[in-house]
């Protein structure tokens, strides 16, 4: 599909400096721009592609001021990022959208399926579960007994959702999740064996929420382990039984929750970041890779980092010290020798 710089300013509010009638029918990095595709430009540190890129179109925000010649067409809009992300989204929808049952799948009879749904090859459907409008079950998914899934949910192969747990409405569960695994819960005997204490809970997830591939949220003890509406989970993450996270909140790649404990809304947290179990982290906490976080974090839009966190203020005036101790080691080692002679 082909469209031209005046018809994608015009969906997008911006303003054309070039020819508008220039053409592109796909996507590129600015880096590796090809005649015909559009790209955009928002981080500063690749202005310099600007001026070299062979894509055909490039967004950019309405107050850069380029410093060289730009071969290219440009259109300006008020959030380059921004509007990328509305175009790709327009892109996505006018994708073929696959509707039907395939075969082989099962379908328990007890289940009931809503209008458009697509569900792949080899999918399994347990009895009772609710399967809303427009959902997307890819093959190999497995949906078990009891399970929710609102309207225009997409599951991706491979994932498993265990009895009872809810999926709200346009959600994304990725490759490989799994959703509702008992969480871990065991106690040890009077023999100090380790004997396995039952979960009867479920997972609870909002709307709008996004789960990447091979994730695991725990089903609860008893009640709900329960992810707001509109946060999004990368990759490879634990989330263990009986954790609340609020709504838009968002956890990069490995990070780990431990059971129990109540994660605010609108937080933001780095790759590998780890958190404690049964304590409490405050709305708009920001946390760096690999922070620790080992206790409750009670005052709002903190940013933290380090392990055990600390604030990302008082950890660097921390690091700037450590960076030195080696000379600080060798300077006390010579005041020491000449305290002795």
């Amino acid at each position: 599909m082909e469209f031209t710089a005046q018809q994608i300013a015009q969906v997008l509010g911006g303003t054309v400096e070039g020819d508008e009638n220039v053409a592109v029918r796909s996507y590129c990095k600015i880096e590796e721009g090809t005649p015909g595709a559009l790209t955009f430009f928002a981080n500063p540190k690749y202005e310099h592609y600007v001026y070299s890129t062979e894509a055909s179109v490039v967004l950019v925000n309405e107050d850069f001021r380029p410093s060289e010649k730009v071969k290219a067409t440009l259109i300006r809009v008020p959030n380059a990022y921004e509007s990328l992300a509305q175009l790709l989204n327009m892109y996505e929808q006018m994708q073929p959208k696959k509707v039907g049952i395939e075969q082989p799948s099962y379908i328990s009879a007890k289940a009931t399926v809503g209008e458009f749904a697509y569900v792949g090859a080899f999918a399994y459907i347990g009895d009772g579960a609710k399967i809303g409008k427009n959902v997307k079950i890819y093959p190999q998914a497995y949906i078990g007994d009891g399970v929710e899934i609102g309207d225009d949910t997409t599951i991706y192969a491979g994932v498993k959702i265990y009895k009872g747990c809810k999926i709200g409405s346009r959600c994304t569960v990725h490759a490989g999740s799994v959703i509702g695994a008992d969480g871990f819960g065991f106690a040890p005997d009077a023999n100090g064996q380790y004997q396995k204490i039952s979960q009867i809970g479920n997972v609870v997830i909002d709307d709008d929420v996004e789960i990447g591939a091979n994730t695991c949220i725990d089903r609860a003890t008893m009640g709900s382990t329960r992810i707001g509406k509109g946060t999004k989970l990368d990759n490879l993450i634990q989330v263990a039984h009986n954790v609340e996270i609020g709504e838009s909140t968002v956890m990069a790649a490995l990070g780990g929750i431990a059971g129990s404990t109540k994660v605010g809304s609108h937080c933001m947290f780095g790759g590998q970041t780890g958190i404690a179990g049964h304590i409490k982290v405050a709305d708009g906490t920001k946390c760096g890779a690999q922070t620790g976080i080992a206790g409750n974090v009670k005052t709002e839009n903190q940013t933290l980092f380090g392990s055990p966190a600390i604030d990302v203020m008082s950890y660097n005036k921390a690091y700037a010290i450590f960076r030195h101790l080696p000379e600080m080691k060798k300077q006390l080692d010579e005041l020491v020798k000449a305290h002795k002679e």
